[in-house]
C-alpha cells in the first residue's frame, strides 16, 4: 500500500509540471509565426487561402477557372488570416486551463488564470510583431485571440464538467 501511494505522488509530482508542455508549444508556434516578415507571413497565409478555395472547389465540383479562384482568394484571405489568429488562442487557451484544472483551478478562477495568461501572451506577441519587419501592432488582433482564447477556456470548463459528472463521478460512487 505505501509503494502505490509513493508511486502515485512521484508520478504526480513529474507529470503535473509537464502538462504545461503543451502550452509552452503553443506559445513557441505562435512566436515563430509572428517572427515572419510581413512577406513571408502573408505568403503562408496566402498559400493556406488558395488550398482551402482549392478543396472547396473540388468539393464542390464548382470548376471555378484560374480568375475566379484569384477572385476568391483575394474576399476571404483577411478572414483566414483572422481566423488563423482565433485558432492559435483557441488552442493555446485549451493547453493552458488543462494543466491549471488538473491543478484544481476550477470555475471563474480557471477563466480568470487562463484569460490573463493568454491575454497578455496576446498582447505580448502583437507588441512583438510591432519590431518584425513589415509586421504591425494590432488590437483588434488582440481582441480577435482573446475571443478563441476565452472560447477555448468555456471549452476546457463544459468539458471538465461533463467528464466530472459522467465519467469520473460514477467511479467514485459507492
Amino acid at each position: 500500500m505505501r509503494i502505490e501511494t509513493f508511486t502515485k505522488f512521484i508520478m504526480r509530482l513529474f507529470l503535473k509540471p509537464l502538462s504545461f508542455i503543451p502550452a509552452l508549444l503553443m506559445m513557441y508556434i505562435i512566436f515563430s509565426f509572428s517572427s515572419q516578415d510581413g512577406a513571408t507571413s502573408s505568403k503562408l497565409s496566402y498559400q493556406v487561402t488558395y488550398k482551402a478555395v482549392s478543396m472547396a472547389d473540388n468539393a464542390l465540383d464548382l470548376e471555378l477557372t484560374d480568375k475566379q479562384i484569384s477572385r476568391c482568394i483575394k474576399k476571404i484571405h483577411y478572414y483566414v488570416r483572422k481566423l488563423a489568429h482565433f485558432s492559435e488562442y483557441f488552442l493555446l487557451a485549451v493547453s493552458v486551463a488543462i494543466p491549471l484544472y488538473v491543478y484544481g483551478i476550477r470555475g471563474m478562477w480557471l477563466v480568470l488564470t487562463a484569460g490573463i495568461l493568454c491575454v497578455g501572451f496576446a498582447a505580448l506577441d502583437e507588441l512583438h510583431q510591432y519590431f518584425v519587419r513589415g509586421r504591425g501592432c494590432s488590437a483588434r488582433d488582440v481582441l480577435i485571440d482573446s475571443c478563441g482564447a476565452l472560447i477555448g477556456i468555456l471549452f476546457v470548463r463544459v468539458f471538465g464538467y461533463i467528464g466530472r459528472k459522467t465519467i469520473f463521478e460514477p467511479l467514485f460512487r459507492h
